[in-house]
């Protein structure tokens, strides 16, 4: 991995804190995600499964993690799989994790090879009351293939069907919902990359630059400064593509006159940072567009106020909806006898912002949360409102990550250039 060492104690810490919820009796296990193919013999890169990330610290796969708190062999509470190297993988791949060196990156003492999973699963099952298996269980998850985990749950009731079987994942999210302090150094150092990447792109665009290659730029700066890559697919947007809201294709002239949306931000050791900001392509935004960007920033500024301890999603995409009604008003979009006799089912600022204002963050962009939770300090949340006029052909997103505290809201963004004028300053400076 291009990340530096994370450290167990993260790791201990997270598994301390999942095995206290677990049932008496209890065995729960976790696999690693699967590498996935994509024609011939080619694959898509591997992408670690957050979960036994969050509980192990290990970016390998074939990788399988065994909790078993209560079990009378101390040897056996906490057991870790790994891939093995054989003279094949070390020639056509290279060394895969040692023994030991899974041992330091998790903290688990007893380490084995993957292949010797399946013994020792038949050994310990019959000593076991509940069987905790894990599941992508999000909102937003599109469940059309199915996961290493998925095959292994199918199996394991063929083969033990007389088990009972539990859910980690209401423990998972719980546990993952509230950020730790190393977490959130994790999450800071992403947003601290795409900051540097932001700034690179603001000495780089001038009219007649094209998506890809500001796409390219963004890239260049996360890898050079120890990210994986996006935490997303990003999405650099110039002109009415700025209206869509998951535009992917970046393959468009930027042209003078026109705004850039860019929705791009950096991973850093499997956590993501979130961004969007809007830049004019020639330098100087006109009149119009910096009275809509203003009014996003606007609206900004005041949600962020409300991501506070207590607060739920729902009240405050609420709050958010009111006050972007009311800049609407300003801008001349809507009027005040409209929004009087609108229906409540169909609100009209739906013509001009049609997403939520915030969302959980963390290992994933759209991070595991229970929606009727309350804030609750160390939480991670986007604040990210916006204004489309596709008639305008103008879109205008601004996006920050703010950390939940009791002392108030944290922008962990707070650096990244946001200001219209300050971004005009810079890319003129830079000529």
């Amino acid at each position: 991995m291009k990340y530096l060492p994370i450290g167990k104690e993260l790791f201990i810490e997270n598994r301390r804190k999942f095995v206290k919820e677990l049932k008496p009796g209890s065995i729960a296990i976790f696999n690693s995600n699967d590498i996935m193919p994509t024609n011939a013999d080619g694959t898509m890169p591997f992408r670690q499964n957050n979960d036994l990330f969050y509980l192990s610290g290990i970016d390998q796969e074939e990788t399988i993690l065994i909790l078993f708190p209560d079990s009378k062999n101390s040897n056996q509470r906490e057991m870790l799989f790994v891939k093995e190297t054989n003279e094949h993988i070390a020639i056509w791949e290279g060394q895969k994790l040692t023994k030991k060196q899974a041992m330091e990156a998790s903290g688990i003492q007893n380490i084995q090879w993957t292949k010797q999973f399946d013994h020792l699963l038949e050994q310990i099952i019959p000593e076991s009351e509940y069987i905790y298996l894990n599941s992508n269980e999000h909102s937003r998850a599109a469940k059309l293939v199915q996961t290493r985990d998925d095959r292994f749950s199918k199996h394991l009731r063929e083969q033990f069907p007389l088990s009972k079987y539990e859910r980690s994942a209401p423990i998972m999210q719980a546990l993952r919902t509230i950020k730790s302090a190393k977490e959130i150094e994790l999450i800071s150092k992403a947003c601290e990359i795409t900051e540097k990447a932001f700034r690179r792109i603001l000495s780089f665009v001038k009219p007649g630059i094209t998506e890809y290659e500001i796409e390219a730029e963004f890239i260049h700066e996360f890898l050079r400064s120890r990210s994986r890559g996006p935490a997303y697919q990003p999405i650099i947007a110039s002109g009415f593509d700025s209206c869509i809201l998951h535009y992917v294709e970046n393959h468009k002239t930027c042209i003078a006159g026109d705004i850039i949306l860019m929705d791009v931000a950096a991973e850093y050791a499997n956590y993501a940072s979130d961004m969007t900001r809007v830049i004019p392509v020639n330098g100087k935004f006109t009149k119009r567009q910096k009275d809509v960007y203003n009014a996003v920033l606007r609206i900004m500024r005041e949600a962020t106020t409300m991501l506070v301890p207590g607060n739920t999603l729902t009240e405050y995409n609420k709050e958010v909806n009111k006050i972007t009604e009311s800049e609407l008003v300003g801008l001349g979009l809507l009027n005040k006898t409209q929004l009087k006799n609108q229906d409540p089912e169909n609100p009209l600022l739906r013509k001009y912002f049609m997403h939520g204002a915030s969302h959980a963050l963390g290992l994933d962009v759209h991070d595991v949360y229970d929606k009727y939770n309350i804030f609750k300090e160390g939480m991670v949340f986007t604040c990210e409102p916006g204004i489309y006029i596709r008639e305008e052909s103008l879109g205008i997103r601004l996006e920050n990550n703010i950390l939940v505290s009791s002392n108030g809201p944290i922008d962990l963004m707070k650096n990244i250039p946001v200001e219209a004028e300050e971004i005009e300053y810079l890319m003129d400076s830079k000529k």
